[in-house]
């Protein structure tokens, strides 16, 4: 059996490092915690614990490597993974991506190292090109979640964007409006794309022109969202109504709103993707697109044990429908 000392060996380091390692004891270098991850991935160290769950065939782990500080949407799906994992016997471990591609990268690896039975992924914008590769190659049980790059053979679940997009700007236009601007979200983000997709077709069906400059990237935040807003408010011709592509950049339209004096719902009609707790506490009200974060969460475990007990089996994509949550804020009584 690999021992530690063989892993130390091969990374150049002292059976102590590995230790703190493996067991998250001490604050290690990132280049050194990646010659040791190296290390175990390459000679299969396992662990005394893990070593001991060999016996069962597994862990009876899951691993889910996620962008905590992303979105507070992120902390509710938690839950709901959570809660189905713990309900089928499955402990998780948890990382956070930060949504970073090397802390992606290195998340990835310790959670192998950690010989989880199978990964939870939200992937970041570059995931296509480096994590999921690999994840392919070394044949671990994945299911990427929220955030669905498409064309991988790889299970997947998650909120559809495009269709509830586009009602809630074809509801915009029933209204009257012909000036709809979008506050669209981070760029190489799959979210963002679709949604932003779906606002042109809701134009569309709503019989009216696409115009480039009524679109500003928020950048899904906050801060970026007051920002798209204050752009597109100074335009010589500016939006009567707005679409906020997220909740993050929906606080940011509002605080931009506010700053700029104007009444949403009279002045501005603000729409926005995304639910938040409060949407019924503000006033006035608003109207926002629920996805059901729970059933995603729930249904990632779902797949993953799925994939866990038949490897063979031919992928799925399951995009779970959003709820229109008709408010005020739109500019209706």
């Amino acid at each position: 059996m690999v021992t530690m000392k063989d892993v130390a060996q091969l990374a150049g380091v002292s059976i102590t490092t590995v230790s703190h390692v493996v067991n998250g004891t001490r604050a290690v270098a990132a280049s050194t915690k990646e010659r040791v991850l190296d290390a175990v991935a390459k000679t299969g160290y396992t662990g005394d614990a893990i070593a001991r769950s060999l016996v069962t065939g597994g862990t009876r782990s899951l691993g889910v490597a996620i962008s905590l500080v992303a979105n507070p949407y992120f902390a509710e799906l938690m839950q709901a993974i959570e809660s189905e994992a713990s309900a089928a016997g499955y402990t998780l471990l948890l990382v956070d991506t930060h949504d970073e591609a090397d802390t992606e990268e290195y998340s990835v690896r310790m959670l192998r190292a950690r010989r989880v039975d199978g990964l939870l992924l939200t992937p970041s914008p570059g995931a296509a090109a480096t994590v999921l590769p690999e994840l392919r190659r070394l044949n671990i049980p994945t299911v990427l979640v929220d955030r669905l790059p498409g064309n991988q053979p790889i299970d997947q679940v998650g909120p559809e964007n495009v269709q509830a997009t586009s009602a809630l700007v074809q509801h915009l236009g029933e209204l009257g409006h012909r000036r709809i601007g979008l506050v669209s979200g981070a760029s190489g983000l799959t979210t963002s794309s679709e949604r932003a997709l779906g606002y042109r077709l809701g134009l569309g069906r709503a019989g009216l022109p696409w115009d480039a400059e009524l679109v500003a990237s928020g950048e899904s935040t906050t801060e970026l969202g007051a920002v798209a807003l204050e752009h597109l408010l100074d335009l010589p011709s500016p939006p009567t109504a707005v679409v906020a592509a997220n909740n993050n950049m929906l606080v940011g339209v509002l605080h931009a709103a506010r700053r700029r004096g104007l009444k949403i719902g009279r002045d501005l009609a603000v729409v926005a993707y995304d639910e938040v707790e409060w949407a019924d506490l503000v006033d006035p009200p608003l109207t926002t697109m629920a996805q059901p974060i729970a059933d995603i969460g729930r249904t990632a475990v779902r797949l993953l044990l799925e994939r866990i007990k038949d490897p063979d089996r031919e992928p799925q994509t399951m995009r779970l429908p959003a709820k229109l949550m008709h408010r005020q804020s739109c500019g209706c009584p």
